[in-house]
């Protein structure tokens, strides 16, 4: 395994979600992420929610390979940075253990510098220091 700064690697990994152009966005995701791999996504409550309705006890939201992975970060650029007027930066304190790192972020209101959310991810990562898989947990 490579050695990579965890906080770095956090950086990197919070500021592709802020790219506004399509070609830079996608570059951003090739240099970070393997080509197969994953993102997991714990859904926001009210996803779970209508989930648990239809039946379905332990929903998950996955996008595997760069394609689906740019569909993902892109829709989210569209929503909360376009529309919504925020940013996504890395918290400080990312620890690696191995091939994993922990990270904290959060979203921030352009206009006014206020946190108005964030989350913590875990990111997998492979010999290359790509990353594998990253399993999200907004609002954590």
């Amino acid at each position: 395994m490579i050695e990579i700064d965890p906080q770095q690697l956090a950086d990197r990994y919070m500021a592709q979600w802020n790219v506004p152009d399509a070609t830079e966005r996608r570059a951003a995701i090739e240099r970070l992420w393997a080509e197969d791999g994953t993102h997991i996504l714990h859904p926001p409550a009210e996803i779970r929610d209508t989930a648990a309705e239809l039946g379905f006890d332990h929903p998950t939201l996955e996008a595997q390979g760069y394609d689906a992975i740019e569909t993902r970060v892109a829709r989210s650029h569209e929503r909360f940075v376009e529309k919504q007027g925020f940013a996504f930066r890395a918290r400080p304190g990312a620890i690696r253990l191995h091939d994993v790192v922990r990270i904290g972020w959060e979203a921030v209101s352009t206009a006014t510098g206020d946190v108005v959310g964030g989350g913590s991810d875990l990111l997998v990562l492979d010999d290359d220091g790509r990353i594998k898989t990253d399993y999200m947990f907004p609002g954590s």
